[in-house]
């Protein structure tokens, strides 16, 4: 096996500037693309991350090891999710989510967005000065996934809060907070109850789709007519539910926001999108490859492999820059450069192989209308002056600004 090029120091996060961490990445990427030694790994290059994506050879694997045995609502809900389930038991529940959760029903779903859309807009038009993912992009992914798995508008606040709380159990954030666990562990306990009470409450009173109307039904009780063919049991169906609402919030939020702040450090590109705005769904995805809401992942080695010339011990963890990946000049020519006219399909921004993100189709429509609306209907809008008007979370994994403030007049 060959060693890399240049052995460079273990690459650590704390030590990534996380407003731009894409110089970091190239350092690895040109001088030590697989990067480790032993059981641990980081892979920078866009051909190594697809082939550990596509490959049978690599295992999503369970997170409940690294949570507290007194979190027992948190350990049930997130064994549940399809993100850390492998075949055959993804398969099925993929399977089962996929027949309900289908192109038509995102795009009868549309409308609906793009109202909610319009209405965050209109607030955020009164205002002089306002922080746009407080005031848009973190509540419309909110009231697009309660629309999408039929909830009351009233308890959308409350499904903000406990979406907050339970993303507080990522590694990165319980390593800042002696709390998140505990936070976790209670926004779990309070889904759960939510969901089974409402999946109780749909069988009694036997509600149906409405003709399977894609503009009236909701994913919920689609997953529970389809479930009649195949049960996979009411852990499975609220695990669901919860990783739907947890998973498409927090990465729509970062899309959204990062993906207009690219706009607004690219005048011509967002002149051009502004008036052709019949290019958005190319643009959204030259968002995401440009700047990922998520920018790594990871996966275990269920066996020996070679990546890049190195081997991979079975058992080895593996984690895939994504955002390094995107920017990798042997996947995209100008890499660094925004161009929103590119095919850039073949991002690493969704993921790749079994794991796909089963909820791009949503995030694409609710990036599309987003855009859409913000530069249609603030054609004035910029970033506020100072320093501290755009603040990132201090999360290299789910990346993106925590603060965005804009002047929505200009």
């Amino acid at each position: 096996m060959s060693a890399p090029a240049a052995a460079l120091p273990p690459f650590r996060t704390e030590d990534v500037d996380v407003r731009d961490p894409y110089p970091l990445y190239r350092r690895y990427r040109e001088a030590d693309p697989v990067h480790g030694s032993g059981r641990a790994w980081t892979l920078f290059r866009h051909a190594d991350v697809a082939h550990v994506l596509t490959s049978r050879a690599y295992g999503r694997g369970t997170p409940t090891a690294r949570l507290p045995e007194d979190c027992p609502h948190l350990r049930r809900t997130t064994a549940n999710w399809m993100v850390f389930m492998d075949p055959p038991r993804h398969t099925r529940v993929r399977s089962l989510v996929a027949r309900s959760f289908t192109p038509r029903m995102v795009e009868g779903l549309r409308p609906r967005i793009r109202r909610l859309a319009a209405g965050l807009v209109a607030a955020l038009a009164e205002e002089e000065t306002a922080d746009l993912v407080a005031g848009f992009c973190a509540p419309f992914p909110i009231l697009v996934i309660s629309e999408l798995l039929g909830m009351p508008a009233e308890d959308r606040p409350w499904f903000r809060e406990r979406a907050v709380g339970l993303q507080q159990a990522t590694s990165s954030r319980v390593a800042r907070s002696p709390g998140a666990f505990a936070a976790a562990e209670a926004a779990a306990r309070d889904l759960d109850a939510y969901f089974r009470a409402e999946l109780d409450r749909r069988r009694s009173s036997k509600e149906t789709p409405a003709d399977a109307d894609p503009a009236t039904t909701d994913l919920i009780a689609e997953m529970l007519r389809a479930e009649e063919d195949e049960p996979l049991g009411d852990d499975t169906l609220v695990g669901t539910c919860i990783h739907l609402l947890t998973a498409g919030h927090e990465t729509t939020t970062n899309l959204v926001g990062k993906g207009l702040l690219a706009l607004l450090a690219n005048p011509g590109q967002l002149a051009l999108l502004r008036a052709r705005p019949e290019l958005a769904p190319g643009a959204v995805e030259e968002l995401v490859r440009y700047d990922s809401p998520v920018q790594m992942i990871s996966r275990w080695a269920r066996e020996d492999d070679e990546v890049g010339g190195r081997k991979i011990p079975g058992g080895s963890h593996v984690t895939l820059v994504l955002g390094s990946a995107n920017r990798d000049p042997a996947y995209v020519t100008a890499p660094d450069r925004l161009d929103i006219r590119r095919d850039a399909r073949r991002h690493a921004g969704f993921g790749m192989g079994a794991h796909y993100c089963l909820g791009a189709p949503l995030a694409r429509v609710e990036a599309e209308e987003a855009f859409t609306e913000l530069l249609r209907s603030l054609p004035w809008l910029t970033v506020a002056e100072g320093p501290d008007a755009v603040r990132y979370a201090d999360d290299l994994v789910f990346h993106g600004p925590e603060r965005l403030l804009v002047r929505p007049g200009g």
